[in-house]
């Protein structure tokens, strides 16, 4: 087997695994939160990062691969958005363009946690872990979206918007949304910049509700464990 084959199959087997779950949360954690006050401003963003995103974001793609048609829709966003992303390091693309291809992104990552999150199985630790993931790119995917809007239509925000720097800014401006918190050194001053602030506000609490539902759900549901031992394709 080619070595990049086997590297695939590895991940594909972290996605379909809950322990993969775990360390996906803590890898996204660091990268949220420990590592930005260690970066110097105004740093980019390099090619090996953006392949490396585009690996993990493909094969957790490829986990879901047993979904039939919805998956290849799936795998057409993925590729678009793997493809705008990389190409970039080789011909210019227009800014829009790029904001977009993020945000199908992560709208995508959203999608592949939470469907391996409340996939069949006995609720764990790791299954927990994976909501508190899908909760964060709930706050990237919000701050990839804010960053499109200002793209569209320079002015939407006002404030530190400026001063925070780049798509920091944004990841801070979304979080401190998602959760209510609202101190208020940025404000969404355009129409579509404030019905995003108003309707991220709304899906943070929702979120922590469904989520809770949905795992009691399936903590009570007879059989789970039996499907979680047997997994996918077992006659």
């Amino acid at each position: 087997m080619l070595p990049q084959r086997r590297l695939i199959d590895t991940l594909v087997r972290f996605w379909r695994s809950d322990w993969g779950l775990s360390i996906f949360s803590a890898w996204l954690l660091v990268l949220v939160f420990v590592l930005p006050p260690f970066l110097p401003p105004g740093s980019s963003r390099s090619f090996a990062a953006d392949a490396a995103f585009a690996v993990v974001l493909l094969t957790g793609v490829l986990a879901l691969s047993e979904h039939g048609l919805a998956w290849r829709l799936l795998m057409a966003a993925a590729l678009f958005a793997i493809g705008v992303v990389l190409a970039n390091w080789m011909i210019p693309v227009a800014d829009p363009v790029i904001r977009v291809a993020e945000l199908v992104a992560v709208l995508l990552l959203v999608l592949v946690v939470l469907g391996q999150t409340f996939r069949a199985g006995p609720v764990t630790s790791h299954r927990i872990q994976g909501g508190i993931a899908a909760y964060l790119l709930l706050g990237l995917m919000w701050a990839a979206a804010y960053a499109l809007v200002e793209t569209l239509h320079p002015g939407s925000f006002s404030g530190a918007i400026g001063v925070a720097g780049g798509h920091r800014a944004w990841i801070y401006f979304s979080f401190v949304t998602l959760t209510t918190v609202g101190y208020g050194d940025i404000l969404p001053v355009s129409p579509a910049a404030r019905s995003l602030a108003v309707l991220e506000a709304v899906t943070g609490p929702l979120y922590i509700a469904i989520l809770l539902a949905r795992l009691v759900s399936l903590a009570m549901t007879p059989g789970t464990a039996k499907d979680a031992r047997e997994g996918p394709g077992t006659p």
